[in-house]
């Protein structure tokens, strides 16, 4: 067992529980934060988190509490991967938690509003450690089956870097390094909205042409608007831009495109909600990215489209009509 670090991973949820994993069968002792007792019980007397990967055995290296002081206690270096609305609320509680030296990492997907927040800046405003973002096409179910995986960790901080290759490095999982953090954050969040839009095309099939366009007006928009953000483009070429977009607007496992899927099929949105069982990021991301592209006067249509369905109640077939007849014609829109 590698005794030099303690990771701690907080969030017991579907990629929380395949992050813990990966670490702990690396040899690291590794603290997963669950916010129920119950659920911290069954998975140190199980050995698995039944609730959301109950095929996959947890290495034994993991101990899981609900006790935020416990499992920050000596950490070496902190994983983030909460759902988006309780991030802030995490940030706050852990803030004089964490030691001098740990480094800390956002691995949700989520953009926070009122005022226009990512979660990184969340961390930097409460927080002075070094901070990274990991995301990516990160599927968690085939994550916890050991199908090949790619992700990004990107941080200003090198050594941070390396510790995370170090940490979740597997011969089935690979990760890359950038240092644009406001880009590989972007499009981890936005491309959420896109998951649902291409489920709901799929749903109402539209066709593999139709869904090869939303593909790339996704690709135009959310580079237009992150580059209005400061990103850079280019990253949005990389697998926390491209092979996230793909992976997600293309599979059934996405919660965001089972989302659009149901929506599709004629169900309102808490009924689709339901049928999911678990948190699909980009409904709240759909709302904070909408407010913010007519605040920098950002063409957004699909983002446009999308909220018109959910909050305007337009038919979930207007969305191929508006998208067809939107005057905007230019392909490639900008050079960097």
């Amino acid at each position: 067992m590698n005794t030099s670090k303690k990771v701690v991973v907080l969030g017991g949820g579907s990629f929380g529980t395949v992050l813990a994993n990966l670490a702990a069968s690396s040899g690291y002792k590794v603290s997963l934060w669950v916010r129920d007792s119950d659920q911290a019980l069954r998975i140190n007397s199980e050995g698995a988190n039944s609730s959301y990967h109950p095929e996959l055995k947890l290495s034994e290296n993991i101990q899981a509490s609900d006790s935020l002081e416990e499992v920050m206690n000596d950490a070496s270096i902190v994983f983030i991967a909460t759902p988006g609305i309780i991030f802030e609320q995490i940030i706050n509680r852990i803030s004089s938690l964490i030691i001098d030296n740990a480094y800390i990492v956002s691995c949700t997907k989520s953009i926070l509003g009122d005022p226009f927040r990512s979660l990184s800046d969340i961390i930097g405003k409460k927080i002075k450690n070094p901070i990274g973002v990991l995301s990516g096409p990160n599927l968690a179910k085939e994550i916890a089956e050991e199908k090949v995986a790619g992700t990004v960790i990107a941080s200003f901080d090198n050594d941070l870097i390396d510790s995370v290759k170090q940490i979740l490095s597997s011969k089935t999982f690979k990760i890359y390094s950038s240092n644009d953090i406001q880009g590989v954050e972007l499009a981890g969040a936005l491309k959420n909205i896109y998951a649902i839009i291409c489920g709901m095309a799929d749903s109402l099939g539209v066709g593999e042409n139709a869904i090869g366009l939303i593909l790339t007006r996704s690709m135009a928009e959310m580079s237009r608007f992150a580059v209005a953000k400061g990103a850079n483009p280019i990253t949005f070429l990389g697998l926390s831009g491209m092979g996230d977009l793909v992976a997600t607007c293309t599979s059934k496992l996405s919660r965001n495109y089972q989302l659009g899927y149901n929506l599709g099929l004629g169900m309102n949105l808490t009924e689709a909600k339901e049928a999911i069982g678990q948190v699909a990021e980009g409904i709240r991301t759909l709302e904070v990215i909408k407010n913010e592209s007519v605040k920098l006067n950002i063409k957004m249509p699909l983002v446009e489209s999308l909220y018109d369905i959910i909050h305007v109640k337009s038919s979930p077939e207007s969305l191929i009509n508006d998208l067809i007849n939107n005057p905007h014609e230019v392909d490639v829109e900008f050079t960097y």
